[in-house]
């Protein structure tokens, strides 16, 4: 029975792989057919062929003739016109626009103001494999303003273990989904965050898969308790969480230290790099975080929370100002 019910989920696989390979092909399909449109639309009012007007009379005309075309009223015939001319010089990002829905690419046109900010969201989008309400929560959270504007601060050990962990990890987190009152426990704080697990796997990155809450480590005669761990696919390591509603001490670089020790000698498999520590904090002096971990021989970082979204004008400014000043 056990060998037929292995047979039947190959199957199954291959079924699923199939299903996958044709979405990516009509969704590609789909979208090079709105290039090509946005494409032919804008050459010919930039050649001064047609007036603006023709586009409203093309809409009309295929609302009439062609009643069974969805999306190709006078909205959406003057964004595949944008659409085109948002990337037609973009050698880059030309082939990777196929590669998300066309929800998707609406999202970004409408909401990104520069085609770095498009491109740095349509890689995440493709990575992340991003569905139109996870990429709006992104938008909305400033993600792009966020990853460009902090530096997570990892200490040099884990750099030098993991060499790619910076890509991963930002410095500020934004957890407002968990709806935390005033004066929250450690305790309130981890339990919201096992409720809204899908949300905070979503701010941290789908690579990030659970193992465990109070996850118990015995070492001599003591148990010990790590709040959160993960296992990291891409880093393929196991990744603790301490969670703090103070702000960062060095001090609790010797507690998660002692827990990624007995992570590596106990419970870290073979084929498995070594574990990862995450100090989330309320708040942190980047300069006491720096002073902390450039000794330390904990492969940790450490970031720190809001609980309410940050003004994403406010993080557009900042971002405009580093680049002015760079």
């Amino acid at each position: 029975m056990k060998n037929l019910e292995k047979q039947f989920s190959e199957i199954a696989g291959f079924i699923q792989k199939t299903k996958n390979e044709t979405l990516k092909i009509v969704n590609k399909t789909l979208i090079d057919l709105y290039w090509n449109v946005g494409k032919y639309i804008s050459q010919k009012i930039e050649n001064s062929d047609w007036g603006e007007g023709v586009v409203t009379e093309l809409a009309n005309y295929l609302n009439q003739k062609h009643p069974d075309l969805r999306g190709f009223n006078g909205r959406g015939l003057w964004r595949m016109k944008q659409f085109y001319e948002s990337y037609k010089d973009n050698e880059k990002l030309t082939p990777l626009v196929t590669q998300i829905s066309w929800t998707n690419n609406l999202l970004l046109l409408s909401k990104t103001k520069t085609i770095e900010e498009k491109e740095f969201y349509i890689r995440l989008s493709i990575k992340e494999k991003y569905s139109k309400r996870e990429l709006e929560r992104q938008l909305q959270s400033a993600y792009f303003e966020r990853f460009m504007l902090g530096k997570t601060q990892i200490s040099p050990i884990a750099k030098q273990i993991h060499p790619e962990i910076e890509q991963y990890f930002l410095d500020t987190y934004a957890i407002e989904f968990l709806n935390l009152q005033d004066n929250f426990s450690e305790l309130e704080l981890q339990k919201a965050i096992l409720k809204n697990i899908k949300n905070f796997v979503l701010e941290f990155g789908k690579d990030f898969l659970l193992v465990g809450e109070e996850f118990k480590i015995q070492v001599g005669k003591q148990d010990f308790y790590i709040d959160l761990l993960f296992y990291h696919r891409e880093l393929q390591c196991l990744v603790a969480f301490e969670l703090k509603i103070e702000d960062f001490k060095p001090a609790h670089l010797g507690q998660i230290n002692f827990y990624l020790e007995a992570l590596d000698k106990d419970i870290k498999k073979t084929h498995e790099k070594p574990s990862v520590g995450i100090i989330l904090c309320k708040n942190k002096d980047s300069e006491v975080v720096e002073y902390a971990l450039n000794r330390s021989l904990s492969p940790t970082l450490v970031a720190e929370y809001e609980t309410k979204l940050i003004d994403k004008k406010i993080l557009q400014q900042k971002l405009h100002d580093f680049f002015e000043n760079k």
